[in-house]
């Protein structure tokens, strides 16, 4: 048995409406009778990309941004990421609409490398993960402030473990990202 087989969802109350967020209270009963209450982040998930370059020297170079993270309080270095918040657009299509809007790049090639909740506990956020290459240079088209104050910085692959264990590299969906991308160019 899995515990899909012992817990199941008999209410549901929405307690805030955030736009893009909302924050449910679920009631949850066991097969064995008992009820309890936990609360979920809805959230219309998201899309990562790892776009990746060849440097003049043959090497590969992520591009990543820095921006300003409220939550966090402070500038993050990250691969390029945005929600899935057009209904409707496939999961390639926001990969390519995010790396415009925060690079300026398009990706001739998107590689999924992976997906996953982020954090599964409270969010039901789900996340696609692409590689992306075969850049082609667009106009960045920022929508946000946030966007427009970012910066792009070009990392070696080969620096990724060196910013993680320097902890300059703080993002789980960059580490993921880089890592997956960094073996699967690795085995191509």
């Amino acid at each position: 048995m899995t515990g899909s087989d012992h817990f199941r969802v008999v209410g549901s109350d929405t307690l805030c409406d955030a736009g893009f967020l909302s924050i449910s209270r679920l009631r949850v009963a066991t097969d064995t009778g008992d009820e309890f209450d936990r609360h979920v982040v809805h959230h219309p998930g998201a899309v990562v990309v790892v776009p990746v370059i060849t440097n003049p020297d043959g090497g590969r170079d992520a591009l990543l941004v820095r921006q300003w993270r409220v939550a966090a309080g402070r500038d993050l270095l990250e691969v390029p990421a945005g929600k899935r918040d057009v209904p409707g657009e496939a999961p390639e299509t926001t990969a390519n609409r995010e790396l415009e809007e925060e690079i300026g790049y398009h990706a001739g090639r998107l590689e999924p490398l992976c997906e996953f909740y982020n954090s599964p506990g409270f969010c039901d956020e789900y996340t696609y993960l692409y590689l992306a290459t075969d850049l082609e240079a667009r106009t960045r088209a920022a929508v946000s402030a946030e966007e427009a104050a970012m910066t792009v910085e070009r990392v070696p692959l080969t620096s990724v473990d060196a910013l993680i264990a320097a902890r300059e590299l703080i993002d789980a969906k960059s580490i993921i990202g880089l890592v997956l991308a960094r073996e699967f160019l690795a085995r191509t």
